[in-house]
């Protein structure tokens, strides 16, 4: 039996890594591999995937732990300031998505009770895929990021409620008393754990982060329990996972603990995907066709422009709008989830399971290369995008800029750009800063800096800058793609400007050059170099080394103040 299912688990392994392999060659998104790796693994193909309820735990875990970790970058701070929208959009994206999918099923012939199953399972988007999916792009900490991360947990707890609605109506429970005593047992919990979190558990991580070993063990045990509670109380696991991040996302520690958990998180969370693929159920779906592809595309776009609506309607730019609405395109394993209860229930048939299987199938894909292309996409169809932005100003603009020249722009201001900042403003010239995360340059604004909040990928902002008057331009945004965009803008219309950008790579660093780039900085070759210099200046000198270490180690303290931390991916600026 053990011999068995580590055959079978190392089969599963060997799978993916061939197909994920190939994926990456072919420059596509590493979900994709893993959902085709499920779906080669399925009983439709070569039905390695035997033991199903082991292939479901190591599932899980690959959930909580990747909610945990997603969960460990939201600040609680700093969520509040999103809080408003998120709700709004979630809930309105949740009402019409579900009004207008229901009068489309009507319209392609289904009964009542089935056009109501599928218009609410066309409403609910995958937490997982798109935390994963921004936190592979680095986007977690953007604004639009923490709009998406919150509405998507309003969705989830509408998710939990109609299926604990749906159970207790079949079970001859009272429905209203269900509601209003999940409600009820749901604020409570929450009291408790903020109130848990704010006074007893900062003294406890404390303590316990003495030990780095028990440090770990600590976090997974708090992870766990709060997974567990939440869903012993019918709340699913990924809100108490995620709301265990959260929890500790203030602790000073919590990068330690999110670099350790990120080892945990990749593994496991391959069999979530594989487990997505393997279950994928395709039986007689010839005659759904019409209303697979209808639906389909109701969801690709329809859902992003309802999103996009409601955030125009609220002030925000057409960007974010746009940014926040692909992630609501695609049906998540909650929609998979409620319509196998209503087969089981007698609601549905089994062929409604497939129509909506495959739907989920297409748009999984489809939502997946919008997002992880988001920004060439806006290029072509941000000029069509007018429309959704109301007049005046906007909510997410944050312009703390006096006037239109400057000498220098700034692309990126947290760790690299924290360095740059101080040899910049030594130079005494006129400087702006920009930056996609908002709370970086409120900080900066009060600092009395100027500065923006924008993205390096926004040409429409790129436009608006004066690059003939700039002598320099700096990106600390190691992303290719970016940077020769960033590149291409000022050397239209500057030849003679300094253009100093970031890059982790040799053979981009070798292109960035080629197309203008004055000087690339290598981080991981620096810090060699910087300590090369330091030998070839001091030799044996001990004295001006242990000077160099109290300047190094005020530097470090100012570092941690303002809570940098030093990047695992390459993404991170």
């Amino acid at each position: 039996m053990i011999e068995s299912l580590f055959i079978e688990l190392s089969m599963i392994i060997i799978l993916a890594v061939g197909i994920s392999g190939i994926m990456k060659l072919l420059r596509q998104p590493i979900i994709i591999g893993y959902i085709i790796t499920g779906i080669l693994a399925g009983p439709l193909l070569l039905n390695i995937v035997k033991s199903t309820d082991m292939v479901a735990a190591f599932s899980h875990f690959g959930i909580v732990f990747l909610l945990f970790v997603a969960g460990l970058s939201l600040n609680p701070r700093v969520m509040k300031s999103v809080g408003k929208v998120s709700l709004i959009t979630g809930v309105g994206q949740v009402l019409f998505t579900t009004l207008i999918g229901f009068f489309i099923a009507k319209f392609l012939g289904f009964s009542d009770i089935a056009a109501l199953y599928i218009s609410i399972a066309l409403t609910f988007s995958s937490t997982i895929i798109i935390v994963k999916l921004l936190s592979d792009k680095g986007d977690l900490q953007t604004l639009y990021g923490r709009i998406s991360v919150g509405f998507l947990i309003v969705q989830d707890v509408v998710a939990v409620l109609i299926l604990m609605i749906i159970s207790s109506s079949t079970g001859g429970y009272d429905i209203l008393s269900v509601t209003i005593e999940t409600v009820l047992i749901g604020v409570g919990l929450l009291s408790f754990i903020v109130l848990f979190g704010i006074f007893a558990l900062p003294r406890i991580i404390k303590a316990v982060a003495k030990s780095q070993e028990f440090l770990l063990l600590f976090s997974m045990g708090w992870l766990f329990s709060l997974a567990i509670i939440f869903g012993h109380l019918n709340f699913s696991i990924e809100i108490g996972a995620l709301l265990a991040g959260i929890m500790l996302s203030v602790s000073p520690y919590h990068y330690e603990i999110k670099l350790k958990m990120n080892v945990l998180r990749d593994f496991f969370i391959l069999f979530f995907f594989v487990l997505l693929g393997s279950q994928m159920v395709f039986m007689n779906i010839s005659e759904f066709l019409l209303p697979i592809v209808v639906f389909s595309m109701f969801i690709l776009v329809g859902n992003p422009l309802i999103v996009m609506i409601l955030m125009g309607l609220l002030k925000y730019t057409k960007r974010n709008g746009f940014l926040a609405g692909l992630t609501v395109a695609q049906i998540s394993e909650f929609s998979l989830i409620l319509v196998a209860l209503g087969v089981k229930v007698g609601h549905v048939s089994n062929e409604i399971l497939s129509m909506i299987t495959a739907i989920g199938l297409i748009t999984i894909f489809g939502s997946t290369y919008m997002i992880m292309h988001a920004n060439k996409l806006y290029l072509y169809v941000s000029k069509y995008l007018g429309v959704f932005e109301r007049a005046g100003k906007k909510i997410d603009e944050h312009i703390y800029q006096k006037g239109e020249h400057y000498d220098i722009i700034l692309f990126g201001c947290n760790r690299m750009g924290f360095s740059l900042l101080e040899s910049i403003g030594n130079l005494k010239k006129k400087f702006l800063v920009i930056d996609n995360n908002p709370e970086i340059i409120t900080d900066l604004a009060k600092d009395g800096y100027e500065c923006r909040y924008g993205d390096a990928n926004d040409t429409e902002l790129l436009n608006e800058l004066n690059f003939s008057r700039a002598k320099m331009a700096i990106s600390t945004i190691p992303d290719i793609e970016t940077n020769l965009l960033l590149l291409r803008k000022v050397r239209e219309s500057n030849k003679n400007a300094i253009i100093i950008i970031v890059s982790h790579q040799i053979e981009e660093a070798l292109k960035l050059y080629e197309n203008g780039a004055t000087y690339v900085i290598m981080p991981y070759f620096l810090g060699g170099q910087h300590a090369s210099t330091l030998i070839q200046k001091y030799g044996m000198n001990l004295n001006e080394f242990l000077k160099e270490k109290a300047k190094h180690t005020n530097h470090l303290k100012i570092r941690t103040e303002l809570k940098h931390e030093h990047p695992k991916a390459e993404k991170h600026r």
